[in-house]
């Protein structure tokens, strides 16, 4: 894996990434309308009217997606240059499986407020801004400070996409394991961006705080603990319980963000019947898809990986996310939006299962249970669903600048989906 990656990564072109022009260029009129004097034309319009600036260039297809490497998901701080071939590869997934064009900025400080300052001032030149791999805490307070700054979407996958997709899966396996998202004892290993960001997704979708335990390297987060991050202080419970392996007794569900093989069997003994186990922590999860299983015949699993069922993975969100949103040129992602999007997924896994998913992943077939709690990246529906649900909300909440209508616009993110799809050599 090592040497084809290197070899993937750097046939040339290098790197994953490059511009094409989108309109004829090819004879002396092209070039006088897509330079000089041509460009002169819409450049005025958009000088008398801004908002025509969706209309003449790109910024309403176009993501910016934006790191300083400080927090790359399973390598750590590798700095801005070392995350550069991750944001690619963002950006790829952007254009694959929403036709979203997206390019990369790779941003070298740490200065927080350089940061909010510097992506800001970009706010002419793209239509929403996906954050990624920035660490916490200054991922929060980052994040928050250029949704007040900015009038167009400002999206963190670390701390929303987990979240979302993870609520997806929540809300399908209680169902499959018949217990109520009310009444269950939740406990999170990972009180960074993810693990935070997922407790208060989930209380949204209807879990009680006081079933919700938080653990961070250093313990559970009770009233004892001192020194704790504002986030960290939300959380914060009077229980007697210190460490992981007290808390996790009776839980119903455990949700990992964290580190490899941190939870163990005699911990997953420990749980309550019919447990449900997130262990989300990649490459290597907080504990085996196998030993898991092994451990407990009457376990739900799902992973961060590709190789086992129930994938928790994030490219089934902000695609799809950042998609409605733009279409509707939205001005923010609000919580309601990040619902939608979380109980369209739910929703969609428990259709039946098109043909064109079981030829992707050489199945023969795949239903709604125990292996099946989210849909798969390849289903063709989630762009349609996730999309048009997220649209929805944005309007429904008064961020849309532009309203659609829902059937209309389902029609035309299908023909997108089979565009995309044939484009890319997958055949359906």
């Amino acid at each position: 894996m090592k040497k084809a990656a290197l070899e993937y990564h750097s046939k040339l072109p290098a790197g994953k990434l490059s511009t094409e022009p989108t309109k004829s260029c090819r004879t002396q009129r092209d070039l006088s309308l897509a330079y000089t004097p041509g460009v002169a034309e819409p450049a005025l319009a958009i000088a008398q009217d801004s908002a025509n600036v969706y209309k003449y260039t790109n910024k309403g297809n176009l993501v910016g997606v934006i790191s300083n490497g400080t927090a790359v998901l399973g390598l750590g701080d590798v700095g801005p240059a070392a995350s550069k071939p991750v944001m690619e590869g963002k950006c790829v997934l952007f254009k694959r499986f929403a036709g979203l064009d997206a390019f990369d900025l790779e941003i070298s400080s740490r200065d927080a407020d350089q940061i909010i300052a510097s992506v800001a001032a970009l706010e002419p030149t793209f239509g929403a801004i996906n954050l990624e791999d920035f660490s916490a805490p200054d991922c929060f307070y980052i994040e928050d400070q250029l949704r007040k700054k900015m009038d167009i979407p400002v999206f963190h996958d670390d701390q929303h996409g987990t979240a979302i997709i993870s609520g997806a899966a929540l809300l399908n396996a209680l169902e499959v394991v018949g217990k109520k998202i009310s009444e269950v004892k939740i406990v999170v290993n990972g009180a960074g961006a993810a693990g935070i960001r997922c407790a208060e997704h989930y209380i949204r979708l209807g879990a009680s705080k006081k079933n919700l335990y938080l653990v961070d390297s250093k313990g559970v987060l009770n009233k004892e603990r001192t020194n704790l991050s504002t986030q960290k202080k939300k959380f914060v419970r009077a229980c007697v319980e210190r460490t992981l392996d007290e808390v996790v007794v009776n839980a119903d569900v455990f949700l990992g963000v964290s580190v490899k093989d941190v939870l163990t069997p005699e911990m997953l003994l420990t749980m309550a019947v019919n447990p449900i186990v997130f262990a989300l922590a990649n490459p290597d999860p907080e504990i085996s898809y196998s030993l898991a299983q092994q451990t407990r015949r009457d376990i739900l699993v799902a992973t961060g990986r590709s190789d086992f069922p129930n994938q928790i993975n994030n490219v089934l969100g902000f695609p799809f996310i950042l998609r409605g949103a733009l279409d509707v040129r939205a001005t923010d992602i609000t919580d309601n939006m990040k619902v939608a999007a979380t109980k369209a997924l739910a929703e969609l896994a428990q259709r039946s299962v098109p043909q064109h998913v079981l030829k992707a992943y050489r199945l023969k077939r795949l239903s709604f249970g125990p292996d099946y709690i989210v849909p798969k990246p390849f289903d063709q529906r989630v762009l349609v669903e996730v999309s048009a649900a997220v649209a929805k909300a944005a309007i429904t909440d008064g961020v849309a600048k532009i309203k659609i209508t829902d059937k209309s616009y389902k029609n035309n993110l299908s023909k997108l989906a089979n565009s995309l799809n044939k484009h890319y050599g997958y055949n359906i």
